[in-house]
């Protein structure tokens, strides 16, 4: 809702005094510019009809008052205002947990879970325009590769950046975790989340993944837990003597493990099998976590000078133009 036209420096309308003086200047010159000469009878001098022209000859005097008075105005900074109001919006704090060991270069997804994970994950992340998001990545151990921001584009080249060897290889669940726990335990966002993915079982770390769970659940930290991986076996990139070869893997998430994080926490276990099934499990989350907050907007101030000095300009050079042309004969 716009509220009235405002003034950032209205003080500078006592500018406008000077009109007065200049107003007076002008009369006062008219009267002394009339030229005087000697005649014996000016009986017919008052027969001489008076043209339209001698009735506006102050038209261009009038013209610049008007156009200085614009300049005045648009010199004061005229804003439009927004008033408050308030708006509905989304307060949520989200970790993404994500598994980047090498199993993840399974190849049962397209091109591998890695990359279907990212994917769809960057897809989450542009669609969350509201929230703070953070990513942590854990193999053998876990880091925090981007704390909770509003920028998408750091998050999201963040993402793009994530491959697997950047850390130790092994299946850290923990730790990453307890990682993306204490990312937030410090926020006081309405709602906070981990959305925890993985294609393995726990192997590494310090930090058993059911007390990162607790620990969670202490701070009221929601965990989503996702298991990456198709059932039975899956193609997976082996290193040989021969070069790297395709052999089929036995896929193994701990599945009772991950459903037992969930619902410690209040959250929910999900299972992808598929590139198109990974996309429905964020869709499923992004509906669940739609908590809404109502926020107090702040008002909003639109420069509205231009149209006054526009105006004034225009004002400033008609009235030259007739200054020059049709009344320049006139006094």
């Amino acid at each position: 809702m716009t509220g009235d036209i405002t003034y950032k420096n209205p003080e500078l309308f006592y500018l406008l005094l000077a009109l007065i003086p200049m107003a007076a200047w002008y009369i006062l010159r008219q009267g002394k510019n009339t030229a005087s000469i000697r005649i014996s009878a000016t009986a017919a001098f008052s027969k001489v009809p008076r043209t339209l022209r001698h009735y506006l000859r102050h038209v261009p005097f009038v013209l610049e008052m008007l156009a200085i008075a614009l300049f005045i105005t648009a010199l004061a900074r005229p804003q439009s205002t927004t008033k408050w109001e308030n708006v509905t919006t989304e307060g949520i704090d989200i970790v993404v947990a994500l598994d980047i060991s090498t199993s993840m270069l399974a190849m049962d997804f397209s091109p591998n879970r890695l990359e279907a994970a990212k994917k769809v994950a960057m897809e989450f992340i542009s669609g969350r325009e509201h929230d703070r998001m953070g990513l942590v990545v854990f193999a053998g151990e876990a880091f925090t590769q981007c704390p909770l921001t509003t920028d998408r584009a750091v998050l999201l080249n963040l993402f793009g950046d994530i491959t697997t060897g950047l850390i130790e290889d092994g299946t850290a669940i923990g730790n990453g975790l307890a990682t993306g726990v204490a990312r937030l335990k410090d926020s006081d966002a309405l709602s906070r989340v981990v959305i925890l993915l993985t294609d393995g079982e726990n192997n590494r770390g310090e930090v058993a993944p059911l007390t990162a769970a607790e620990i969670a659940k202490t701070y009221g930290i929601r965990v989503y837990t996702v298991g990456v991986g198709s059932v039975g076996m899956a193609p997976y990139p082996v290193p040989t003597a021969f070069g790297t070869q395709v052999q089929q893997m036995e896929v193994k998430i701990d599945e009772g493990m991950l459903k037992q994080i969930a619902q410690i926490t209040d959250g929910k276990y999900f299972r992808a099998t598929s590139n198109l099934k990974l996309a429905e499990i964020y869709k499923e989350i992004d509906r669940l976590e739609k908590s809404k907050i109502d926020v107090k907007e702040f008002s909003r101030r639109s420069e509205e000078f231009l149209p006054f000095a526009l105006a004034g300009l225009v004002i400033l050079l008609a009235g030259l133009f007739l200054k020059l042309t049709l009344f320049r004969n006139i006094p």
